[in-house]
This record gives C-alpha cells, structure tokens and sequence, in this order.
C-alpha cells in the first residue's frame, strides 16, 4: 500500500512565497516613469567583450562546454583573485555559474539542511531569504548598526547554533562597505564557531567610493575553509544579461556546490564564458573610472537627499544605490507608490529586512539625465508628503 502525501507538507513554491520580501511586480515599467528602482549599469558591455563572443560564435563555439565550467575561464578567475587578493587560489577552488543568483542559490542548497538557521546581517539583498526557504533553512535577521556598520555584538550571540552567514559586501541596498575591522570580527565570529559557513556576496567589490581600500572575506586566510566568495560579471563589467558569474571556496566545497549548480542548471554557454575572459582582461584603471563615474552620480543623489528635512540618509561608499530613510506616516509600500505616482519608480526599503521599514532604495545606475529628473521627481514627492 503506498503512502499518501502528506496534508501538512508545504511546498517549494509556498516555501519561497512565505519567506520572500520581494515584490511580484519586480522589474516592471510604468508608463512615463523614471526608474530609479533596478540595479543595473546604464552603459553598454565593453567592446572587447562583446567582440570576444563574436569571434566565439564565428568559430563555432556553440557547443556543450565541460560540466564545471571552461577550464580556461576557470584559470583567469583564479588569477584575477589570486592577483587582486594576495593568495594563492587554483582553478579548483572556482565555479563558474549562471550568474551570481544561481551561484548563491547552488551553494545554500549544497551547504544547508532543513531546519539550519542562517543569518543575515540586514538590510541586505532580498533574494537570500528565498534561497533559504528553497533548502527548508531558518533566516534570522541581524540589524546593522544606524551607522551601517556590522553590529558584531548580536552577530556573535546569534552564532552559538547556526550554520550559514550570508553578507553582501558592498551592501545591497545601502551601499555600506564594510570595514577591514568588521571582516576581521567576523572571522573571529568563525573561529569561535566552527560549524559556522560564511558566504560573502562581493558582486559590487569593484565599485568603491572616496578611495576606500575593498576587504575581501577571502581576506580570513584562518579560516578559509569555511569562507565562500560569491561574483558575478553584471555590475563590473555591465554584464547582466549575459548571465555568467562565479564562486570561489575550498575544493572540497566547491565540489558539493558545482554538484547542486551543475545538476539544476547543466553546462554553461560556451561562447559567454569566451567573453567573460575577454572581460577579466580589461585594465584595472577602466574599472577605477567606472567607479569614479558611479561616485559622481552618488555625489549628486547625497545634494538632493542632505537639502529635504524629511530625508535622513547614511552616505554610500560603494555600489550604485542610496537607501534614505524618509520620515512620514507612510509604510516603505506606501511610499513607494505615493513615488510611482509622482513619475519615479524606486524599491521598498521593507522588502531588504525588517530595519528596512520607512526606507526606500533608490539606484543611480541610470543615465544623468533620467537620474536628474528622477531625483527631481522624487523631491517633489517628498516636498509634498
């Protein structure tokens, strides 16, 4: 006689429904509107790389390529990190995944059983609850300090027990950068917690503010083993739709997770990975100027943020958003599309945790015209509240 499927069993979907903070209507456009909402670099890929895949295609580079990834892809990223970090690191330390999203995804399915409890400093990326909920994981949320700094007292308290820490670093959606002092704390967190796995999402690592020096959590050579880096090529070299990212960890880990990435998502394409060597190439002073471009743009976001009384905002350091906390009686939602209505688009600050409450993100990935009028907008808005 066959066992019936339980009553009580919650589903995948209703798992990820249940956790999630994201909205349904993510990426949507509203007729008119300025987007101030997604994070996505305004300026096409470089030429190089998109000429690299073209030369890719020509010379019939459509095939399956190897299940873990290019071995010569595979070779440049080690060397991109052994060369930016200071250490050695291999082609079997490295995972070459279908974007960052699926990378991060691969690795908690790989490292989490259901019931584990995963912390998440926040704000931070919305997406990391979800994959959470996808492994049956407990999130608990850790709020940062008013300053956006890691407050490493709770972060210590909550460790006793848990098995994930996931740190976005530059923070989505703060543009926080955490301190050489706080990755250290960390790592001493890991030490005192051996059952403790921290995966660090360093997808904006290249874009810094005011020459702030970037602290790698590949950084924590003590306890390296149980240290996962998470990158992608979308922010630095505006490769978003291209899908192709990486991961970087022990062998023996990098193993478990190119297992899970490999069984859901199959072999990579081929002539992507092709350019995103291409890309690796690509001189250091041009990601400098692609910084130095995003930090005049948050230059102007702080001038129309410091000049509304109702505006109360922590300086960005890195990445591409601002995350100002506005004072009304309004939800982060309501805001949101009391800003719909006025012609600017942004995120709820809720949907990033629940310190998030009252904030809204606003992202100066767009051009200088739109992200002009788009502020324009937005003060007008917040004027009128």
């Amino acid at each position: 006689m066959s066992a019936s499927p339980s009553r009580t069993a919650i589903s995948l979907p209703e798992r990820i429904r249940a956790a999630s903070r994201r909205p349904p209507s993510l990426g949507g456009a509203v007729p008119g509107a300025i987007s101030l909402a997604m994070g996505e670099p305004d300026n096409d890929t470089p030429q190089q790389v998109v000429e690299a895949a073209v030369r890719a295609l020509r010379a019939g580079r459509t095939r399956y390529s190897q299940i873990t990834g290019s071995p010569d892809l595979r070779q440049e990223i080690a060397s991109h990190l052994a060369h930016s970090q200071g250490i050695e690191v291999g082609p079997a330390n490295v995972v070459v995944t279908h974007g960052g999203s699926a990378g991060l995804a691969a690795t908690v399915l790989a490292l989490l059983n259901p019931g584990d409890r995963v912390l998440l400093p926040e704000p931070t990326y919305s997406l990391y609850a979800d994959h959470a909920a996808m492994a049956g994981a407990r999130v608990e949320w850790i709020s940062t300090r008013p300053d956006g700094s890691i407050d490493l007292h709770k972060l210590a308290a909550a460790a006793p027990g848990a098995r994930m820490l996931i740190l976005c670093n530059p923070v989505n959606p703060t543009g926080m950068v955490f301190s050489k002092a706080d990755i250290e704390g960390i790592g001493a967190i890991l030490r005192d917690h051996p059952d403790l796995h921290l995966v660090s999402d360093e997808a904006y690592g290249d874009i810094v503010f005011d020459e702030i020096a970037f602290t790698s959590a590949l950084a924590l050579t003590s306890v390296r083993d149980r240290v996962t880096l998470s990158g992608t090529f979308s922010k630095s070299y505006s490769m978003t739709g291209w899908r192709i990212g990486f991961l970087c960890a022990t062998p023996d880990v990098a193993e478990k997770i190119n297992l899970v990435h490999r069984t859901i998502n199959g072999p990579l394409n081929t002539f992507v990975q092709d350019a995103a060597v291409e890309a690796l190439r690509i001189p250091d002073k041009d990601l400098h100027a692609l910084s130095a471009r995003f930090q005049r743009r948050r230059d102007r976001v702080m001038q129309h943020l410091d000049g509304l009384d109702a505006v109360s905002v922590v300086r960005p350091l890195g990445a591409f958003y601002a995350f100002p906390r506005v004072h009304s009686s309004l939800s982060s939602v309501e805001l949101v599309q009391r800003l719909a209505d006025g012609g600017v688009l942004v995120r709820a600050g809720s949907e990033f945790g629940p310190s998030g409450e009252g904030h809204v993100r606003l992202s100066f990935a767009t051009d200088d015209v739109a992200l002009e009028e788009g502020l324009r907008r937005f003060t007008n808005v917040i004027k009128a509240l």
